[in-house]
């Protein structure tokens, strides 16, 4: 079990202007569903800008990346995690002004020409290696 935070002002808009928790839980779960995450068998929970995921994961990545998708939505402040599925909590970095991810790669696996390792690690959030901002979380391989 982990708490994640993310920065709450930041991320991808998916929600309207309807606040219901059951409109924002489904408007994750449709979100996971869109970038082809296997969420099934996954229980999200919204409590105000806190979301919880619960179940059973396929696998690490798709655990951690369940966690970047619905902790990267705008209005998202943290992401309580209680799934089964995987070991250990993976290595994630949140993006700062003026980062790249070539920098993100050199500070992180010791080689900037290693970009191309996390830019495949967070597919299908990230469609362009150029379009990450400042806040947004990324998974990290491992080294």
């Amino acid at each position: 079990m982990g708490l994640w935070s993310f920065v709450k002002d930041a991320g991808k808009k998916i929600f309207g202007g309807d606040d219901e928790k059951e409109v924002q839980g489904a408007a994750l779960q449709d979100e996971l569903k869109n970038l082809g995450l296997e969420s099934e068998g996954l229980d999200i929970q919204v409590a105000g800008d806190k979301v919880t995921v619960s179940g059973k994961a396929v696998s690490q990545e798709m655990k951690e990346k369940v966690i970047l998708a619905v902790g990267n939505v705008e209005g998202v402040a943290a992401v309580e995690e209680d799934i089964e599925g995987g070991d250990g909590d993976g290595t994630f970095h949140t993006v700062e002004k003026g980062d790249t991810l070539w920098a993100i790669a050199e500070k992180t696996l010791g080689n900037g020409a290693r970009y191309t390792e996390i830019f495949e690690a967070n597919k299908p959030m990230l469609t362009d290696p150029d379009k990450i901002y400042p806040g947004q979380m990324l998974r990290i391989p491992a080294k």
